[in-house]
Order: structure tokens, then C-alpha cells, then sequence
């Protein structure tokens, strides 16, 4: 059985606070069963590691849990979450602009080499 998870986030938008929760969740539950798992946030999505973003974003309004603290609970399991180097230049950032959890940039090349392996499965949002 596969013990790596890449969670790649390419068509969810954070202006839509509904499509959040599930990757993240999942991200923590995988983290908390011993699997190894990893989180790029890319396109759109990208903009969640920056610092700031994901803390003015609920879920569902009118509930303190922010995207960030749905971040911060699987990096605690033990998530690696990674921004997309082409976003940076999208968006006009810097890596000092990336959230903590933020392990670094992980470009297109290393991310379908993972996700060609035999020892990973993925899920995208």
C-alpha cells in the first residue's frame, strides 16, 4: 500500500471558502494515520500561503476556525504544504511572504515526479 498522499490544490479558488475544507481535512486526517503527505498550492490556490490570506477566510461564516488553523492542524500531523514557484511572480511575492508552514517551492517538474511514482497516490481540488 502507498504511504505518500500529494494533495495538489490547482482549481480550487480561495474566493470560494466551500471548496477549502475537504483538501485540508483530508490533509490532516492522511497525517494522522502515518502517512506521508505533502500540499502544493498552485494557481488560484497558491495565494493561501500567503501570509494573511488564510487567516481572513472561514469556511462558514460566523465560525472562528479560520482556513489557517485548518492549515495549522495538518502541518501539526505532520503535512508538508508547498507553494508553487510560478506563483510567486503571479502574485507578486517573495518566499519571506510564504506562511510558515510553508515548507518552500516545489515546481512543476518535482511535483510530477511524485506523482508518477509507484509509492504515491493523489488527490486534487
Amino acid at each position: 500500500m502507498a504511504r505518500r498522499l500529494l494533495i495538489v490544490l490547482v482549481n480550487t479558488d480561495p474566493r470560494n471558502p466551500e471548496e477549502l475544507g475537504a483538501p485540508f481535512y483530508h490533509a490532516a486526517v492522511a497525517a494522522t494515520m502515518d502517512i506521508e503527505v505533502d500540499v502544493i498550492c498552485a494557481a488560484t490556490a497558491g495565494k493561501l500561503m500567503r501570509k494573511g490570506v488564510a487567516e481572513a477566510i472561514r469556511i462558514k461564516q460566523g465560525h472562528d476556525k479560520t482556513i489557517y488553523d485548518w492549515i495549522k492542524d495538518a502541518h501539526t500531523g505532520g503535512a508538508r504544504f508547498w507553494a508553487c514557484p510560478a506563483n510567486l511572480d503571479l502574485f507578486d511575492m517573495t518566499e519571506q511572504d510564504l506562511i510558515p508552514e510553508c515548507k518552500g517551492l516545489m515546481g512543476a517538474a518535482a511535483m510530477l515526479e511524485h506523482i508518477m511514482s509507484d509509492e504515491c497516490r493523489v488527490l486534487t481540488y
